[in-house]
């Protein structure tokens, strides 16, 4: 479109361009309705065990196509008018308030009519209410700017349902006819007003009209004079950033697409010529009832896909282009729309994507391939799935993925979640017909059982963190201990005994005590204390002071008795000792030599590859810049793991050690997956196995891999 802000200095020119959009997508939304309306009539027919339809039906049909020119003449006027209103009426006319119906006095037998056309205008304003509020928010900068109070919305709900009374106001319709009209007037809407709403806020957006915080921002999203206050500011920045990242990713997909679906041909003998028409679109309506015609067949097609055998997206297109057959729509002769193909490169990107990123083993891939089809009914009748994080197929997406990622079954519990979720869906392949409600109350449901679930994940990521505190607790108790022990026997030369006491007993008492106590305590300073006083009884030996070595060895008895019986001796193995210790000190000519142990390599024996060693991170390649941001993770943040089989496993910092700063991370069972230093961390990033910064939806994460693989495709 090409506006910026240096459009705002012509409103006039930002109001016809909005007029031209809204003209140009809603004017051929009345010539759509007769024959899905036609379908629904013979449905009921049949149903009610009649031939054919009503002849009253009939000839009211009939009528409503003979005048199609008249009525879509006349509901473009009607759209188009909305915006000459806002532009060209009083400013005391074109109050917000009275934007009503026009309910004025009717006959009795009209009543029914315009009571229709108020449930419709609520209906609508409902559905699309945020993108509604964002938009009269910004219609209210463009009157200032235009100079004249304060407008209506040209293309508000309660306007929309305005122009399709005034449309067939004059129109005969039957009792039975006219609630499928006014339901199919808002399944066709539908089909157009997120885009349209999207690209006018847009529109306005890159023309400066930007919405203002506070009360004077318009809170009115619906015709019934709802009091509801608008939403805070940032969840509309929020919104408004939505809709346009999806609007630049639409535009990286229709690149990607024409680059990667070569043109059906039609048969030679079907080609389009002198007596014969070029293809059309499918409809929106037609390409629904394939889809959901096809909702309840055999997920395989869909599963192979997901496997890795072909595109998702093509394996979608085959089946509906089969379908289209079974229902008659001969696939030589007719060919999916753009919003259509839209939707199916979305929902087949949308579930490769997850498939690529998240660990969906074999049984889970079936339960995805259930629901295929529903997300592509729900991607042709609502983008909110896309713009809208509470979205309810959006909320099943992501618990369905908290309940199978990575989940093998292995537990009672997990066959649990596993179970439930493919009950859901089949549930939703059976009773989905375009009724959002069905995936809200399948996620309440699988959000119920998933709590319950976390509460034991919350246990086992505790009893995790547990078992790794106390396995550092003892290396590095073994480390202090040894340093301890190699300190001592390499400065002062010792007699065997005394040596072999210090290295098979009071090594490991000395472990015990920085186990218990800790290394500030007393009983550490005396455990210390009785290694460094028999020492110094070994060298009053060596020196022939026997009177004084027993006098030292009876007051150190009690110690070293102690220390043995710690170490697993009893009292006479313990006496058995002392005696040795006795006669080895009484001989000052025996032997004495300095002792060097080789120094300890101390190893976490569950941690595999790399990450075995623990302390140090020398040889490891990483850069510095990314270790310093893997020091700052936080319990709670997900990372993606790429594990030894080439799965991508999702895993979270569950806990960080206060001894060694290293983070243990867990899958979404609550089982330890890794634990690391972060450079070691950091050595994962540098070799493509670890990323960070992923979302933690599987929705958003999908949607984030989506962006990047069209990026890429097309040089954005």
């Amino acid at each position: 479109m090409g506006l910026g802000h240096a459009d705002r200095a012509n409103p006039a020119g930002v109001l016809e361009e909005m007029k031209r959009l809204s003209v140009e997508q809603l004017g051929g939304v009345p010539g759509a309705l007769y024959a899905p309306v036609a379908d629904a009539l013979e449905d009921s027919a049949r149903r009610s065990g009649m031939v054919q339809l009503r002849r009253g039906d009939q000839i009211a049909l009939l009528n409503l196509r003979q005048r199609n020119a008249a009525f879509v003449m006349r509901y473009r006027q009607q759209i188009a008018q909305g915006f000459d209103d806002f532009r060209a009426l009083p400013g005391n006319l074109r109050s917000r308030g009275t934007n009503h119906l026009p309910l004025g006095l009717v006959e009795e037998g009209q009543l029914d009519y315009h009571y229709a056309g108020q449930k419709l205008a609520e209906s609508i304003g409902q559905r699309y209410a945020r993108q509604i509020e964002m938009l009269d928010g910004r219609l209210e900068a463009l009157s200032a700017e235009l100079g004249t109070g304060a407008g209506s919305n040209p293309i508000s709900a309660t306007r929309l349902a305005g122009a399709f009374l005034a449309t067939f106001h004059d129109a005969e319709l039957p009792e039975t006819l006219r609630p499928l009209l006014f339901r199919q007037y808002e399944l066709e809407l539908s089909r157009v007003l997120a885009d349209l709403y999207g690209r006018i806020n847009t529109l306005l957006a890159a023309a400066g009209y930007g919405l203002k915080a506070g009360p004077g921002m318009a809170a009115k999203a619906v015709a019934d004079d709802s009091t509801r206050p608008p939403p805070p500011p940032d969840e509309i920045a929020a919104d408004i950033d939505a809709m346009e990242r999806f609007g630049e990713l639409r535009t990286m997909l229709h690149s990607w697409r024409e680059g990667t679906i070569p043109a059906r041909p039609v048969p030679a003998g079907r080609a389009p010529g002198p007596q014969t028409a070029p293809r059309r679109d499918l409809r929106a309506a037609e390409v629904i009832s394939v889809t959901s015609l096809l909702q309840r067949d055999g997920p395989e097609p869909y599963a192979r896909a997901l496997a890795g055998a072909g595109s998702l997206a093509d394996a979608i297109r085959e089946q509906l282009t089969e379908g289209a057959r079974r229902l008659g729509l001969d696939p030589d002769q007719t060919q999916l729309a753009g919003p259509e193909n839209d939707a199916i490169d979305l929902v087949g990107l949308l579930f490769e994507s997850l498939f690529q990123t998240h660990a969906m083993l074999d049984r889970a891939r079936r339960v995805y391939a259930r629901l295929v089809l529903p997300y592509v009914k729900v991607a042709l009748t609502d983008e909110g799935m896309f713009l809208r994080r509470d979205h309810p197929a959006r909320r099943l997406f992501d618990v369905i993925t908290e309940a199978c990622e990575g989940n093998d079954g292995s537990t009672p519990q997990d066959r649990e979640l596993l179970e439930r979720a493919a009950g859901i869906a089949q549930r939703i392949v059976a009773d989905y017909n375009e009724d959002l409600e069905i995936f809200a109350l399948a996620s309440d449901e699988l959000e119920a059982l998933l709590e319950q679930q976390r509460k034991r994940v919350d246990v086992l990521e505790k009893r995790a963190a547990e078992a790794v505190h106390g396995k550092e607790r003892l290396l590095q108790a073994r480390l202090q201990a040894g340093a301890a022990l190699n300190q001592r026997l390499s400065k002062t030369p010792l007699t065997q005994a005394v040596a072999d006491f210090l290295v098979e007993h009071w090594q490991h008492h000395l472990l015990q005590t920085l186990l218990r106590d800790g290394r500030e305590s007393p009983k550490h300073a005396d455990v210390l204390a009785l290694a460094d006083a028999l020492i110094l009884v070994d060298g009053m030996a060596a020196q022939g002071r026997g009177a004084v070595v027993a006098d030292r060895l009876i007051a150190l008895q009690p110690a070293i008795t102690e220390c043995l019986v710690a170490c697993g001796l009893d009292e006479n193995s313990a006496h058995d000792w002392l005696a040795g210790l006795v006669r080895a000190l009484a001989q000052p000519d025996l032997p004495r030599g300095l002792r060097k142990l080789p120094p300890q390599v101390v190893a976490d024996e569950e941690d595999q590859g790399p990450l075995r060693v623990v302390g140090g991170h020398a040889g490891l390649d990483f850069d510095p810049a990314i270790a310093d941001r893997m020091k700052h993770l936080s319990p709670g943040e997900w990372l993606r793991l790429l594990d030894a089989q080439g799965e991508h496993v999702a895993a979270k910092v569950a806990w960080i050690s206060p001894l060694s700063g290293r983070f243990l991370l867990v899958n979404r069972r609550g089982v330890r997956v890794l634990v690391a230093s972060a450079e070691q961390l950091a050595a994962l990033v540098a070799e493509g196995r670890l990323v960070a910064g992923t979302e933690q939806a599987p929705f958003d994460e999908a949607m984030r891999q989506m962006r990047l693989r069209l990026g890429r495709a097309v040089g954005a």
